[in-house]
């Protein structure tokens, strides 16, 4: 699978903008502020369904504007997705449509018919940031490859929402505690698929980075549900007016353990360039394991990451271009080699 168009109105920084790529390696030259990442935001949104940056649709549209599309051409079909601001010509509208072949579906639906892998600087907030930003990436992960994920995540935020209004209720005295019963079970369901997944993709990089002889492994900090834990902290929860346990409070570290020396955690006693690299082995078996499980290798998308990396790194990526439908943006073209500038379709911005 490939993405053949990309067409962009009222997109960030585009009024309107088509762009065609190549099976293999396109790069996107330009300055920064020409509107490179922006395009491969629109790439994730058609593949995940949500942005890598915006935390509202909003932000997305062109300033001014009420309605912005994204819309991407693949060998067998077409996606796109539609935003909007809520309101169109004084109508309340859905802030984003999902289309498959002209044909609304559920997000549900929509997600993971084009898979990517991104690798971007921003990336180091995998390991120096918060754990939302973890959370966010494993579900990055999953629900492009696995459908009864994506149905279980979703179901799983719905049912929390509903039950941390009702403990605040609870602890105000609006309702009961046998009310809890159902959302418990809901969770209960819902999160241990979501965790027996997360632990099993982090199992396999683990295992795949021990395969390679590398010193770094992921520690899954997991907050297993279960009707047990739910009853153990039920006074906590109803004085706290929200759910304490679940995968919604999930973690995971990165450590490295080098041999006859005390292991480390990145986030706290790691180099820059140790994280980079960290990032680096995570981000090139997170490509493998799509591939391995969907059986069908992702668009890969790197945002001006060869200024990020040494020379021995940089080159350890640019193996990897022939492999799959690859897009690159850079500022400055002379950090990919000629020879390798050759076989490629160059778009300057």
């Amino acid at each position: 699978m490939y993405l053949k168009i990309l067409s962009l109105q009222n997109f960030r920084s585009y009024r309107k903008k088509k762009f065609k790529f190549v099976k293999n390696t396109t790069l996107l030259i330009g300055d920064n502020a020409t509107g490179k990442t922006n395009i491969l935001e629109a790439i994730y949104l058609l593949s995940v369904g949500r942005s890598f940056r915006a935390t509202r649709e909003q932000q997305m549209i062109l300033y001014g504007e009420e309605v912005g599309r994204v819309k991407g051409e693949l060998e067998d079909g077409e996606l796109e997705i539609v935003l909007t601001v809520g309101e169109v010509i004084g109508q309340k509208t859905p802030r984003k449509r999902y289309l498959v072949n002209g044909v609304g579906k559920r997000k549900m639906d929509f997600v993971g018919k084009l898979k990517c892998v991104l690798f971007r600087p921003e990336d180091i907030d995998l390991v120096l940031g918060s754990p939302s930003n973890r959370r966010e990436y494993l579900d990055g992960v999953l629900e492009q490859i696995d459908k009864e994920y994506r149905r279980s995540s979703l179901a799983y935020q719905k049912g929390l929402r509903q039950r941390n209004k009702l403990l605040w209720k609870i602890r105000e005295g609006e309702a009961e505690r046998k009310q809890l019963l159902f959302w418990n079970k809901m969770l209960v369901k819902n999160g241990e698929i979501i965790f027996k997944e997360r632990e099993k993709y982090l199992m396999w990089v683990n295992q795949e980075l021990r395969k390679k002889q590398s010193d770094l492994r992921l520690d899954y900090d997991s907050s297993r549900i279960s009707e047990k834990r739910l009853e153990q902290y039920s006074n906590q929860e109803i004085a706290a007016g929200k759910t304490l346990v679940g995968p919604h409070r999930d973690d995971f570290r990165f450590i490295v353990q080098r041999k006859g020396k005390v292991e480390k955690d990145l986030s706290i006693y790691g180099s820059r360039g140790e994280q980079r690299m960290a990032i680096l082995g995570v981000k090139l078996n997170e490509l493998e394991y799509v591939s391995k499980v969907t059986e069908d290798r992702p668009v890969l998308l790197l945002d001006d990451i060869f200024s990020e990396l040494d020379h021995k790194h940089r080159d350890k990526v640019l193996r990897l271009l022939v492999k799959q439908q690859t897009i690159i943006t850079t500022a400055d073209k002379h950090l990919i080699p000629v020879k390798k500038k050759k076989k490629m379709k160059i778009v300057e911005l």
